[in-house]
């Protein structure tokens, strides 16, 4: 069995930030995710990243990957790299994986707060029981 890795690091500024953007096509599922890099890294930082960070990213999405063929034809992949390079930084299947992360942890996160409140309530409501007892046996 054999399973086909695809991965690319795009690093750019978003305006605020320098921000990177990994993607991974992996046996036909798309995985993104986004680094923020703060001021502008030096290519010593991030080969730096990309050798001791790498495998700890979380990649997100189970979108099936649509990955063509590479084309065989020298001038043509020097077209399309040309083209690649004309293209934004970032692209829409990227935008979507992070978008539907951000939606996952939100989601996560109002479940892991509803169960929070909950537990302290609970907490509470035997804090008066005990107490509401303590004083009936006159303590």
């Amino acid at each position: 069995m054999q399973i086909s890795v695809s991965s690319t690091l795009t690093v750019y500024h978003d305006g605020q930030f320098w921000t990177g953007l990994a993607e991974r096509v992996e046996d036909g599922r798309y995985g993104v995710a986004r680094i923020v890099f703060g001021a502008e890294p030096s290519n010593e930082e991030i080969l730096r990243f990309v050798v001791n960070k790498w495998a700890k990213l979380s990649f997100f999405g189970d979108d099936p990957a649509k990955a063509n063929e590479p084309a065989r034809n020298p001038k043509r992949r020097t077209r399309e790299a040309a083209k690649a390079l004309k293209r934004p930084a970032v692209s829409t299947k990227a935008q979507q994986a992070l978008a539907s992360q951000h939606e996952t942890m939100k989601r996560e996160s109002v479940r892991a707060r509803k169960q929070r409140h909950a537990d302290e309530a609970e907490a509470r409501f035997e804090q008066r029981k005990l107490k509401r007892k303590q004083k009936h046996r006159g303590h």
